[in-house]
């Protein structure tokens, strides 16, 4: 009962979500185009192709899913680990990433976690992860108490409580509130960006991922 409410929350929010994709793609494809000539960015063109043959499954419960439509490396973005050690997308080279920003003042992140958690336990580690990165400010205590109430066990604890990340892809053009979820493939290329919150245990969410990789 509570999850048939907790996607019944969720849904009312991703049609809202919908809509605000479409007017922040306009800013999210500008600014890529402003880093095109980075050099990073640069070694994000094949990316781009990748984006554009996952169009067609960007449907259902991920419609608002808006495909990268200029190279962008996201690789340096960095946040912190659960022992408070600082790592970077290109940590996890070799995996596709579904990065999502989150805050337990969020109650559309709040929403989504068990969601999330479901859909990390039914990737394979070794080629896809989800990386649920907290940016409460101060310790990292309440959103672990938060993840522990609500039985979230197979999200890591990676927290940035200045919201550096969040600051970053704000300055980018990809970030513009909470939640704020990022498709990012093996070499820490932007493969899509979503705003907003979506079922991503859905079906249509693990077949983005798998053709992703």
């Amino acid at each position: 009962m509570a999850d048939r409410m907790g996607r019944g929350r969720i849904g009312r929010w991703v049609g809202a979500a919908a809509v605000l994709g479409l007017v922040a793609g306009f800013g999210a494809v500008y600014v890529s185009e402003q880093g095109a000539g980075n050099g990073a960015d640069g070694e994000c063109a094949a990316a781009v192709d990748a984006a554009g043959r996952l169009k067609p499954l960007v449907k259902g419960e991920i419609a608002a899913l808006i495909p990268a439509e200029r190279p962008v490396s996201l690789a340096s973005l960095s946040f912190l680990t659960e022992t408070g050690a600082p790592t970077t997308l290109g940590d996890f080279a070799g995996r596709t990433l579904l990065v999502n920003l989150w805050a337990t003042w969020c109650a559309p992140c709040r929403a989504e976690m068990p969601a999330l958690d479901r859909l990390a336990g039914s990737l394979d580690p070794a080629k896809a992860e989800v990386v649920a990165v907290n940016l409460d400010i101060g310790n990292f205590d309440k959103a672990d108490a938060f993840l522990t109430e609500t039985g979230v066990t197979r999200l890591g604890r990676w927290q940035d409580p200045k919201m550096g990340i969040f600051n970053e892809l704000k300055q980018m053009g990809l970030a513009f509130g909470l939640p704020t979820t990022l498709l990012v493939d093996d070499a820490g290329c932007l493969l899509g960006v979503m705003h907003g919150p979506a079922e991503w245990d859905a079906p249509e969410a693990a077949a983005v991922i798998a053709a992703a990789g």
